[in-house]
């Protein structure tokens, strides 16, 4: 008997540390994490891996919904390589990185299918904010603008975030899948496909 005891209140425990946020509650939710970016349609491109920041506030409409809206900075953007042949020398390999760092607002319904565990889908509208190029040749590095080179990077973003949440205590870990649906560039047909994993710590309000 005291054994069944012990093992309730532990279920009891871990249910309540386990439960998402009440009903009609209110957090705000500061976030850090890291983002996988690349371009889709790229086929020579490799992943950008770089920062993801930001909060997101959170409504709890019911124990099963809530709807959240956030502002992240999201590091993307894609590498590219090359070899340069010389004759009678090694080959000469340089890396250029495309930075393309937004300003995201994803606005995103959570729906709990379990005690913490979300599963999450929505829109997100970005606006660029940094659109340069880095080349490093031979340890070498030079920077220029994209648009200096013929790039002309698309001032407004648009996104479908889908992926999943789990909370425990109020701490949260946040995976999504951030999919491009329009073009970032002028004349190129690649969009930005990011994968985001963050770590926030909801507030209530």
């Amino acid at each position: 008997m005291k054994r069944v005891l012990i093992l309730v209140s532990v279920m009891m425990l871990s249910v309540g540390a386990f439960a998402q946020q009440s009903a009609g509650t209110i957090t705000i939710q500061p976030k850090v994490g890291m983002n996988v970016a690349n371009y889709a349609s790229s086929e020579d491109s490799k992943p950008r891996v770089g920062l993801a920041a930001g909060a997101e506030f959170e409504y709890q409409i019911s124990k099963l919904l809530s709807v959240s809206a956030g502002l992240m900075y999201s590091m993307q953007g894609a590498k590219h390589s090359s070899n340069f042949n010389i004759p009678f020398q090694q080959s000469i390999k340089t890396t250029t990185t495309w930075k393309t760092d937004y300003i995201n607002i994803p606005i995103v319904a959570n729906v709990y299918v379990f005690k913490g565990l979300a599963l999450k889908v929505g829109v997100q509208p970005g606006f660029n904010v940094l659109a340069k190029a880095l080349r490093t040749t031979e340890g070498v590095e030079t920077s220029a603008s994209l648009s200096d080179l013929g790039v002309d990077v698309q001032a407004f973003d648009f996104a479908i975030p889908v992926g999943l949440s789990y909370e425990y205590k109020n701490i949260v870990l946040d995976a999504r899948y951030n999919i491009g649906v329009v073009k970032f560039a002028e004349h190129l047909d690649y969009r930005n496909r990011v994968f985001q994993l963050t770590l926030g710590y909801k507030f209530r309000l």
